[in-house]
């Protein structure tokens, strides 16, 4: 690694060199199966041919112009996107705490339209919304905020999946304007509330008797990750805003910020905006992306693979103290333990298999949506050996 790149990520020793669906290869010729797809980002798969075709063709026409004009592909894409999730419209950016900050300034403009100076948002512990002042300060980790104080005010914290904290807020402030929460908690080690569907028609329910926006965080759990294209769709509950990223591109930076009602209003020309947000050739990216998604029933494959693999990880830790909880959204898989594992990743990578750990103690898996159920056995398998070697040498 160059001593010119700025040191923010502890890299572990490995450069790849190409890919294709589910493997890697390292400059060495070494192979490796990824359960990780770039955490959550490719969800086709490495080189996808029709994904690969699709940008080239892009690139090949028009990369980018500025938002002054009219660009065929970002209405295109915001038409899609409406479609899907029975949304009006959407901003797009360049990534998830872009996409984040949008909803925490359409939620601060909608309170000043309604004349609340002082606006707040209820965010939840071990939540993550992203790296940027505003968004790092609703992130419920201490981890990410230390250091970069004075942070940025205006948020409320509640447990995550705790109606009557967000009732007992409800009941004693008067300037709070929107809720902002993730249906699965991805970096906070794959939290999902015990009754989704219940805890998500309570928090419509208390947003629509106090005026509040509900915003989803659904960087991670959209796009087809837990099943569904979006996470709030096994619930059957509506939000106001909703934020994407990561798999909308598939490895294209991409980002997105979709209102309904409302907030659909909120943002007018000169309240917000982007140098590449929505360019023709991220538009091309997101375009292809649900196409193939959809094609190859994708969303589908997500909800019986994760099915699967949560089956046979059950199976193959049945009984073993070290192993606390085994969570699941389709392909948004936690596994945890009752230590510490950071350490797993380096294990794992010597065994050429690509995983993450989170929240210090819980395994995350986000492979590809478009794992066979031959590669999802291989990724338990090797796994299973993992963590066995890991707790033996505990």
């Amino acid at each position: 690694m160059s001593q010119h790149v700025m040191n923010t990520y502890g890299r572990l020793p490995v450069t790849f060199t190409r890919g294709q669906g589910l493997w890697l290869w390292d400059d060495h010729g070494e192979k490796y199966l990824d359960a990780l797809a770039g955490i959550a980002v490719t969800g086709l798969g490495h080189s996808h041919p029709e994904f690969v075709k699709a940008i080239s063709a892009q690139a090949s026409t028009l990369m980018h112009v500025s938002n002054v004009y009219q660009i065929a592909e970002q209405a295109q894409l915001a038409d899609k996107i409406a479609a899907i999730s029975g949304m009006d419209n959407v901003f797009f950016c360049n990534s998830g705490c872009e996409a984040n900050e949008a909803q925490i300034k359409l939620a601060r403009l909608y309170a000043h339209n309604k004349g609340i100076t002082n606006p707040e948002i209820i965010v939840m512990d071990k939540s993550f919304h992203g790296r940027t002042l505003a968004t790092l300060s609703a992130t419920g980790s201490r981890k990410v905020q230390a250091g970069f104080e004075p942070l940025v005010s205006g948020f409320v914290r509640v447990p995550f999946d705790d109606i009557e904290a967000v009732k007992q807020v409800a009941a004693r402030k008067n300037n709070v304007v929107a809720i902002l929460v993730e249906p699965v908690q991805g970096e906070g080690g794959i939290h999902i509330p015990a009754d989704m569907k219940a805890y998500f028609e309570a928090l419509r329910q208390i947003c629509d008797d106090n005026d509040w926006l509900l915003m989803l965080d659904e960087v991670q759990s959209g796009i087809g990750r837990t099943g569904t294209w979006f996470a709030f769709q096994h619930t059957g509950v509506m939000p106001d805003v909703m934020s994407l990223a990561k798999g909308l591109g598939s490895g294209v930076p991409i980002g997105a910020c979709v209102a309904k009602g409302k907030a659909a209003e909120v943002f007018t020309p000169g309240k917000h905006g982007s140098t590449f947000g929505g360019n023709p050739f991220a538009m091309s990216a997101g375009l292809a992306t649900l196409a193939i998604i959809e094609q190859e029933k994708l969303r589908e494959n997500a909800e019986a693979m994760g099915d699967f693999i949560h089956q046979q990880f059950a199976e193959a830790f049945k009984g073993n103290a070290a192993i606390v909880n085994i969570r699941h959204a389709g392909l948004m898989i936690g596994i945890e333990l009752d230590r510490p594992c950071a350490e797993l990743v380096k294990i794992a990578l010597a065994n050429k298999l690509l995983i993450n750990v989170t929240a210090d103690k819980v395994i995350r898996l986000l492979p590809a949506l478009i794992i066979t159920q031959e590669e999802a056995q291989e990724l338990v398998n090797r796994l299973v050996s993992v963590v066995d070697h890991f707790l033996k040498a505990a």
